[in-house]
Formats: structure tokens, sequence, C-alpha cells
């Protein structure tokens, strides 16, 4: 994975995550079995409290997700409730100004690409405008806003689509997300993991539901808007055992280096939703000659974000598995924990995290440049301004 230049040179790690969290634990064992080096590990919450962190010049900075920590999504998102679903805008704004308060060190993850990953209205847009193959989206660009659910069937109406995807602009995990659709008989059905609760508030579940009373799902809908929304056409999915499946590929320093299959009975296929790992080889398989097509546009998909070391992009395979589509780029997409490298990607018995420390200690401290805080002018900042 590149030239051996660093290779036996101590490296001065420093990370910005939850310290609890198993992420900071798998970085962690891959940074020590690499070679010599320290690892010192920054609280997302006390970024957040102390209004910024200062790291060494020489330290290479990896920034990892601030989830899965009750205090750190308080801070973010002005809620005690975890399971809430409101507040992705705010969380949005509080992330990229904590991350933008970060200063020195050299950076794996650049501050303006992390504006648009984290904006699936934005990201659309920059991976339309490089010849990514992605969704139809009445949205792109957040040219268009979506104020309720009478919006979100104007704009279905317009692009003549009668089956979609409704997604919070800023979510992560499904948050928020409902599949649409429209029946022969003009009825409207959503498939989500969000529960109304009986004073209207929105959760996320873990189960599975199916709306078909279009007044529950305007509700839903008009409760979501003032977060920002995304919408983009639903793509048919290939199916793998009678399951819909799609791909997470992880790209590493420009190469697809793991995938993993997730498959589904719902249109959900995310893991912790009731999807399951599928067979890799079989997919291979039924991709033939197409699944090299398959990683390059992965591989084209993560080229729009140069300034960030590691991605998860999940791509959505056609019927037939012949044609595939990006639906989304991941900042934080690379927890598959003992996933190996995909044979011939230059990362073949190493998981996620090793491929990455493996592709920094290849390169010179030079090929990380030290960045500054993000100033409050930036094109992304401007664009979620005006959103």
């Amino acid at each position: 994975m590149g030239g051996l230049r660093l290779r036996g040179a101590p490296v001065r790690w420093a990370v910005v995550a939850n310290g609890e969290n198993r992420r900071v634990d798998l970085f962690r064992a891959a940074a020590e079995k690499a070679g010599p080096g320290t690892l010192r590990v920054v609280e997302w919450r006390d970024v957040l409290r102390d209004g910024g962190h200062d790291f060494a010049g020489d330290e290479v900075v990896r920034l990892d997700s601030p989830g899965e920590n009750a205090e750190v999504d308080r801070l973010l998102r002005g809620t005690d409730e975890p399971t809430r679903v409101e507040g992705s805008a705010r969380w949005y704004a509080g992330l990229l100004d904590c991350v933008g308060s970060l200063r020195g060190g050299r950076r794996l993850d650049d501050p303006a690409d992390l504006a648009v990953l984290f904006d699936k209205r934005l990201c659309h847009a920059r991976l339309d405008a490089a010849g990514v193959p992605v969704p139809q989206s009445p949205t792109s660009g957040a040219l268009r806003a979506v104020e309720d659910w009478s919006g979100v069937r104007d704009l279905m109406a317009e692009a003549v689509l009668r089956r979609v995807f409704v997604k919070l602009a800023h979510g992560s995990s499904a948050s928020g997300v409902l599949a649409v659709e429209t029946t022969a008989t003009g009825r409207i059905r959503a498939t989500t993991s969000v529960e109304r609760t009986a004073d209207g508030d929105l959760h996320n579940s873990l189960r599975i539901r199916r709306y078909t009373d279009e007044a529950r799902i305007a509700a839903i809908v008009d409760a979501l808007a003032p977060d920002g929304l995304h919408i983009e056409r639903w793509v048919p999915k290939a199916s793998l055992g009678g399951r819909s499946a799609d791909l997470r590929v992880v790209v590493v320093a420009g190469r697809a280096t793991h995938a993993v299959v997730r498959t589904s009975r719902s249109p959900l296929t995310n893991l912790h939703l009731g999807g399951a790992r599928g067979d890799l080889a079989a997919v291979r398989a039924l991709a033939g000659d197409r699944w090299a097509e398959a990683l390059s546009i992965s591989e084209r998909a993560a080229a729009c974000f140069p300034g960030t070391l590691c991605v998860g992009v999940d791509l959505l395979p056609a019927v037939g598995w012949r044609r595939f589509a990006v639906g989304e780029v991941n900042a934080f997409g690379d927890l598959l924990p003992r996933l190996t490298g995909l044979p011939g990607s230059g990362a073949e018995g190493l998981d996620t995290y090793a491929a990455q420390v493996a592709a920094v200690r290849s390169r010179s401290p030079e090929h990380f440049p030290v960045r500054p805080a993000l100033p409050l002018d930036t094109p992304a900042r401007t664009e979620h301004a005006s959103a």
C-alpha cells in the first residue's frame, strides 16, 4: 500500500474518540501490532467542553465516530434521550464547530470533507458532479428545501418517482429513514425504524415498522423536516438467498480494501436493524466481470474526498448484479470487526484499522498536511447555512 518510508519508525498517534468505544480498542491493537509508536486518546466530550484542542505538529490525528456516548450526544444534540430522532441539524452544526476547533496535527480526516460527508444532499451533488452513479434525487445539492410531507409528495410527483427513500440530511445508522412507496391503487406505505410516541416525539427503534396510514406518515415526515430532508429514488436492489442485498465497501488511501454484503427482508439492510452479513464469494460470482467495476465505482466515490484517508461506501447493486450505484459515503464506515482485506487489495490479512495504519506508516508524514481550524466561511459551511 504505497512506499515504505516510515516502516519501523515510531508514530505519534492521536485519536479523537469516545475512549470507551470498541473502535478505539481495535485501532489501538492495530497500531501496536504494526510497530513502535504511542497513542493518545482525546475525548470528544473534552473537545466540546473546552472549545477545542491543540495537537503537536508531528502527531498523526485520526477522528473517530462521536456516537454511542450519551454525554457527547447530549452536548451535540441537546437532548438526554439517545433514541430521539430529532436534533440532527443541531448535531451536524455542533460537529462541524467541534472539528473546526481542532488545531494542528497531521490530519487523516479533512474538515471540509466531513462537512459534505455528513450532509447527504451535498454528498450526492459532489458524487453526481464527478460522474459517480447515484440514485436520482430532487434534493441533490440542497437546492430544493423540503418543508413537510406535502413537499415530499410534490417532489415525488414532479420527478415521477413512485418509490423513494426519505432520509434525514444529517442522519446516520438509518436514523429517520423512511422507504416510501405508492401502491398501484394510489395508497402510500412507508417502512422505517421510526416510532412515534403518543405525544408526537420520534424515537429510533430496533424493530422495523410499516405504516399504511398516510396521516401517520405525514406526521413523521413533518416532524423530521425541520432538520433537513434528502429524497432519492428507491433503486430496486439485487437479491441474495431471497433477501435484498447491498454492499459496504471500505476504501483506504484510494483503494477498495474490504467489502461486506448486507442482506435483509426489509428495504433497510443495516445490521443493527436485523440485517445479516451475506456471502461475499457468492456476490463476486454473481457479479462476474462487473465485480471490478463495483470496486472501481467505490474508489471513484472515495476520490471525491481526497483529504480523508478512509471512507465506507454504501454500494447499491441493481437487480441482476450488473449495475451499481452509490447510496452514501460514510466518514466512519470502517467498523467491520474480524473482516480482512480483499484479495489483490494490498490489505490481505489486515482488518480495516490495520489497513489504515499500514497506509499511514508507508507514507512520508508530509503526505498528511497540518490542518488549521476550519474557517467559518468555507463553502461547505456556507452551503449548510443556506440549506
